[in-house]
């Protein structure tokens, strides 16, 4: 065996290059987070073939004198931390020292800089620690060219031009993110890719994320003690197919963290379903203290003190932002726009036309909630027993025809409005201040009956019994299912008890799904049953199994509504928590602006 010996100081900056330097992104953002702490207002970052050929920052920042230049080219040297108090309170990007070395080992590099107070800027080579000259008005200019031109098996490693660029931009939408107070600007062989002015969280997110995420997003603001949450986070219309779309800041560094990532996933839980995944941007603002950010080479994972309670209050804050209803305000979109139509209505260009007209019976809460639960209990079959009646009592079959509407002025309806017609049996057409709202009745119906069933769940939950048992065929293993879980099912509301070998009685019900097909029902719930242990399912798998019973209770398509039974849910809708969207993530309701039906039509062009 070789003799112990000490490695060169080449060998050791290529063999650190291998995990700080993994791409041309990794340049870029180390570069970019070195800008960033100098003080910078405005950066530049210049491509060339994906970063590969060549990658020059140019930064407006406090700059490095000319006796520090070539010392930051050495390792472990940094004016960011002093002491190991300030390692454990980091509050810079950069702090390890590592990165200018391990970058200017693996590539032709040279750094031009100009510090305050100078008469004029000088300028380092790395190959040859060479001092000189140069002309700079302000700030600093990293040039690194001809990437892992010196360790030819890396560079075999990099991939095409056009992934290797599309890595790099990423890596600067990141930082472009943490810090919209900077300017910024991305250019890929010649062309300028992104341009962006310094803005606020709002606009900078909208440049990078695109208006249609904004449109589907609730800005979020959180604070506890010491921790502060803000950002926007998307609402279930706008997820995707993969986490391309997932951005989260602590104090300003992105970080990729299982705790994060865990809490945004259990507050997504009751609204997202499947394979699909939220779209967000997230910054987390806490104590410096409070966090770890030494624990990866890339220091892209941190480490918590408080986990639990920085898991909970992220859980908690995402949570409530979510399960704010849209409904709420879905009158409000006008409210900006107003003025400028009413201007628009009376210019000689645009003939004027009277205000619209809203239709609805009586305005009366409780007669709105009477009618609600009227068309909830004759979603039944009409030989059914409906479930907000007692047992003994059967109403009249309700017309299906509107009532007489009176008139009233649309500035007075609630956000959702009012209901003036059904479309083919499946869609409420509704008329509010700002114009038109379709709603999925069904869909609407569904999420209703969700929360109100995890309510009732809660608590005692309210039963109808059947005059008639409902009674239909099983097979051996849900017999068995129904037997040993008797309990379990009884707690839910559900009565059941064999009738026969291979028969099953259902004598009471939730009186909330009183109207659903029992069987049907039964017979996914047994399933459950027999597949997870009854313990799982009324814990962890608890919310799926309620979106399923609210699934089947819910009113099915092709189902008559009076304008009462509509408006009815139509104000359901608005006081019950995540109402934009169905158990499964499908949206419930959305809205056509006046400007939106006037620009189809072409009124006033």
């Amino acid at each position: 065996m070789p003799v112990i010996h000490l490695l060169p100081d080449q060998l050791i900056n290529q063999i650190a290059a291998g995990e700080v330097v993994e791409r041309p992104a990794s340049v870029v953002k180390e570069v970019l987070e070195n800008a960033s702490d100098a003080g910078a207002r405005t950066i530049e970052v210049v491509l060339e073939q994906g970063g590969t050929r060549r990658i020059r920052v140019v930064d407006d920042g406090r700059g490095i004198g000319p006796d520090d230049l070539p010392l930051a080219l050495e390792r472990h040297a940094t004016s960011k931390i002093a002491s190991l108090e300030d390692l454990e309170q980091v509050g810079t990007m950069g702090f390890r020292g590592e990165a200018l070395a391990a970058i200017a080992a693996v590539s032709r590099m040279s750094i031009t800089s100009r510090a305050d107070g100078e008469a004029h800027a000088w300028r380092v080579d790395a190959s040859d620690r060479a001092l000189a000259p140069a002309a700079l008005n302000q700030g600093t200019v990293v040039e690194v060219a001809d990437l892992y031109f010196n360790t030819p098996a890396r560079r075999k490693f990099l991939k095409s031009e056009a992934t290797e660029y599309a890595h790099c931009d990423e890596m600067f939408r990141r930082v472009a993110l943490a810090r919209p107070d900077v300017a910024m600007q991305l250019s890929h062989n010649g062309r300028v890719i992104h341009r962006l002015p310094a803005a606020d969280a709002l606009r900078r997110t909208g440049a990078l994320m695109g208006d249609d995420f904004l449109a589907h997003a609730r800005p979020l603001e959180a604070d506890a003690g010491p921790l502060r949450l803000s950002g926007f986070a998307s609402l279930p219309a706008y997820s995707r197919a993969s986490r391309d779309a997932q951005y989260f800041f602590v104090n300003g560094r992105y970080v990729r963290d299982k705790l994060l990532t865990h809490a945004i996933r259990e507050a997504y839980a009751d609204i997202l379903h499947g394979s699909r995944h939220p779209a967000y941007v997230l910054f987390l603002e806490l104590d410096p203290a409070g966090v770890d950010v030494n624990v990866h080479p890339a220091k892209i994972e941190v480490r918590f003190r408080e986990a639990r309670a920085v898991h909970q209050f992220v859980y908690h804050a995402l949570k409530r932002t979510l399960a704010e209803s849209g409904a709420s305000q879905a009158g409000n979109t006008q409210t900006e726009t107003a003025p400028a139509r009413a201007a628009e209505t009376a210019s000689p260009a645009r003939p004027a036309y009277p205000p619209p007209q809203a239709s609805q019976g009586r305005l009366a809460m409780d007669s709105a909630n009477r009618a609600y639960f009227d068309f909830v209990s004759t979603a039944r079959p009409a030989d059914a027993v409906p479930s907000h009646f007692g047992p003994d009592t059967v109403p009249a079959a309700r017309p299906a025809q509107p009532t007489p509407p009176t008139t009233g002025r649309a500035h007075d309806a609630p956000p959702l409005g009012f209901a003036i017609a059904q479309l083919h049996g499946i869609y409420i057409l509704a008329q509010n201040e700002a114009g038109l709202v379709l709603v999925d009745m069904h869909a609407a119906h569904e999420r209703i009956l969700y929360e109100r069933l995890k309510t009732v769940l809660d608590g005692t939950p309210s039963i109808q019994r059947l005059l008639i048992p409902a009674v239909f065929g099983v097979g051996p293993r849900e017999m068995a299912t129904a037997e040993e879980c008797a309990d379990v099912l009884l707690g839910m509301g559900f009565e059941v008890s064999p009738a026969g070998p291979q028969e099953l009685a259902v004598r009471s019900v939730p009186a909330l799904l009183a109207s659903a097909p029992v069987a049907e029902l039964l017979r996914n719930l047994l399933e459950e049953l027999r597949e997870y242990p009854a313990s799982e399912v009324i814990t962890a798998r608890r919310n799926e199994l309620l979106a399923t019973m609210a699934c089947h209770g819910a009113v099915r398509a092709n189902r008559s509504l009076t304008i009462p039974e509509m408006n009815a849910l139509l104000r359901e809708m608005e006081t019950t928590e995540r109402a934009d969207q169905c158990n499964h993530g499908r949206p419930t309701w959305t809205q056509l602006t006046m400007t939106d039906l006037d620009r189809f039509f072409m009124r006033g062009q």
